[in-house]
């Protein structure tokens, strides 16, 4: 009884995570201009896809965004998780990381808001700004920057501190200690912070709504802003694409990773089996016998007795 029901939830939860999905998949192949409603099957949305212009550009612009704020996120979250997890104590260092992960608990709605506020502000005063592409990256980048500084810490706080402190002992600079010791160290962490922030801003649409400008919009906001008028076909057609991608990136980083993991369990067990067979292929060396000569006391001492 039990395991059917596991069986039953776990399927349950598969459906209701997935079926939107498929759907969505399902009706990017319709020949209609209604979404809801089958016709035939067509790759007609997705010609239509290679020619909107307005959605080609919101996602260029999208990926632009995205790298370079998952670049500046992992770079100042990792020097913010440094000081947090290596420097202890220090004067303000409790509001330092509480004003550092404040954006993980934080409205979008009020930080998009306020940095639209600061920046207004800027331009009356000084007359220069505007929205467009950096005003949207400044506001992703606050929030990434949070995330990516919980990622990196948590894995600072596992590393063992007496390597950093070896390596100061044999005469290293903290920059090399930083560079030759820690850095490899925390290097999945820093992958894994990258493509977290990427997929947060390539996904925003809150924090994009409020910074983009007129020449600045990115592809969450052109999905959104068509939604609002009626579900266009080549939005499904999109969708679609999208989840291709996703769905492949992930089915590849599946299959390196277990074929690394195959190869790693492979180099073990045939170093264990190296080290079964080392000692009984080994012949042991004979014991020569041990000649004891007398020493120059002992051969006095027989003249003298003889």
């Amino acid at each position: 009884m039990t395991k059917w029901f596991s069986r039953g939830w776990l399927g349950s939860v598969y459906i209701f995570l997935y079926l939107p999905i498929l759907s969505l998949v399902v009706f990017s192949f319709n020949e209609s201009t209604l979404v809801t409603v089958w016709s035939q099957f067509s790759f007609k949305w997705y010609q239509s896809l290679m020619h909107d212009q307005e959605l080609i550009d919101g996602l260029l612009l999208s990926l632009r965004i995205a790298f370079t704020c998952a670049a500046l996120s992992v770079v100042l979250g990792t020097m913010g998780a440094l000081v947090v997890v290596r420097y202890k104590k220090f004067r303000g260092r409790v509001l330092f990381e509480s004003m550092l992960n404040m954006p993980l608990v934080m409205p979008e709605v009020i930080m998009a808001l306020s940095v639209m506020l600061l920046l207004v502000m800027v331009q009356d005063l000084t007359g220069i700004g505007g929205r467009d592409m950096k005003t949207i990256l400044l506001g992703h980048t606050q929030l990434g920057m949070a995330y990516a500084a919980v990622v990196v810490a948590s894995r600072l706080r596992e590393l063992n501190i007496s390597l950093e402190e070896a390596a100061q002992d044999l005469g290293a600079r903290p920059l090399q200690v930083f560079w030759y010791v820690t850095l490899p160290l925390i290097l999945p962490s820093l992958v894994s912070a990258f493509l977290l922030t990427f997929t947060l801003s390539f996904d925003d649409v809150v924090i994009s709504a409020f910074l983009a400008g007129p020449g600045a919009t990115t592809l969450p906001v052109v999905i959104f802003s068509r939604a609002k008028f009626g579900l266009n076909p080549t939005v499904n057609a999109a969708a679609a694409a999208t989840i291709f991608v996703v769905t492949a990136c992930v089915i590849l980083s599946a299959l390196y990773e277990s074929r690394l993991r195959r190869r790693r369990l492979r180099e073990a067990r045939q170093r264990d089996a190296a080290q079964a067979v080392a000692p009984s292929a080994t012949p042991a060396a004979p014991r020569q016998p041990v000649s004891v000569s007398p020493s120059v006391e002992q051969k006095h001492y027989i003249k003298e007795e003889s």
